[in-house]
């Protein structure tokens, strides 16, 4: 604390000077040095010493079995056996075996002042929810039970420099574990599968931005406008799918989705401009009904692809409300 020292010293002083009293060495003494820890402090500031400090600091932190060191793909449990709450022991294990969490995506936050934990939460459950698809592609192979979690900076750990988000899928259940990686991408499908999901992630995409709020009733320009969306997704999807070269075996299979893909496609765009809520209503069953025809399960059986469609909560809530933080 140079400075502090620096002024107490130079108060001692004048102190010393009106009253006569002794101790005059000691508060010149004091002064200065305090002087040459302003300017050791100084240079240290200049030369990015204090910025090399945290930097070993936080290598440090990222040493195997801790949160700091997961990387994506990686699986881990925890001394707790749970994803809530602070965390900063992991164990990496296999994915093979049984474990707590599988990571599938890292990203840094940008650097300034602590956004606080809601802020955090907010951005990491955006992103994370994000980029779970160039992860696990194909969303029919996720188990029920698994939902995305993360990781984040507490306001201890981004003092340190911590600026790291860490994605990861979990089991709902607060005491549930998974066995056997979810990973489904490029390095784990093959080229047709690959193109497959790549096509299929366009519909997701759009499908996630339904409107759930309001009814077409209560706001059909919020729904006509997802259904311009949903349209548009589906003619990039049926172009990929039309684009690629199948085996002989998924050709018949993969036509009659894109036919009924292409006639959903029309019947979303119909209901774009529907003028009325009924007529609305009226395009999107029709279309809904064609995506969700059993000719998506005949193409993924001839690419071997799982063929369980997903079931989703009537809700539209999800789960992973948890954020486990990193604990310096």
């Amino acid at each position: 604390m140079p400075a502090v020292g620096l002024v107490l010293g130079l108060v001692a002083l004048a102190r010393i000077r009106k009253r006569g009293e002794r101790g005059k060495g000691l508060a010149v003494a004091g002064s200065v040095l305090s002087s040459v820890g302003l300017v050791l402090w100084a240079v240290t500031l200049s030369t990015g010493a204090v910025g090399e400090f945290w930097d070993g600091f936080r290598d440090a932190a990222r040493g195997e079995g801790t949160a700091y060191a997961l990387e994506k793909g990686e699986c881990f449990t925890t001394p707790s056996g749970s994803l809530q709450g602070v965390t900063y022991d992991v164990d990496l294990v296999p994915c093979a075996r049984e474990h707590d969490g599988e990571v599938f995506a890292v990203f840094d936050l940008p650097g300034g002042a602590f956004p606080g934990d809601d802020g955090i939460t907010r951005v990491a459950d955006e992103r994370c929810y994000a980029l779970q698809d160039s992860y696990a592609m194909d969303r029919w192979a996720l188990p029920g039970d698994v939902d995305v979690y993360y990781l984040t900076p507490t306001s201890q750990s981004w003092r340190a420099g911590d600026r790291e988000v860490t994605c990861l899928f979990g089991n709902t259940d607060e005491r549930g574990t998974l066995t056997g990686s979810l990973r489904t991408d490029g390095t784990t499908l093959d080229p047709d599968q690959h193109t497959y999901l790549a096509a299929e992630i366009q519909l997701n995409l759009a499908m996630d931005e339904m409107p759930v709020e309001r009814t077409a009733e209560e706001d059909l320009a919020a729904h006509t406008f997802w259904a311009t969306r949903v349209s548009a997704a589906l003619d990039r999807q049926t172009g990929m799918l039309r684009g690629h070269s199948w085996p002989a075996d998924a050709q018949r299979p993969v036509a009659a989705l894109v036919a009924d893909l292409e006639t959903a496609r029309k019947e979303f765009g119909l209901a774009s401009r529907a003028t009325d809520a009924d007529a609305y209503y009226e395009h999107s069953d029709k279309a809904i009904a064609l995506i969700d025809a059993d000719t998506a399960v005949g193409a993924r059986a001839a690419l071997g692809l799982d063929t369980t469609p997903p079931v989703y909560e009537e809700t539209g809530e999800e789960g992973g409300d948890a954020e486990p933080g990193k604990e310096v």
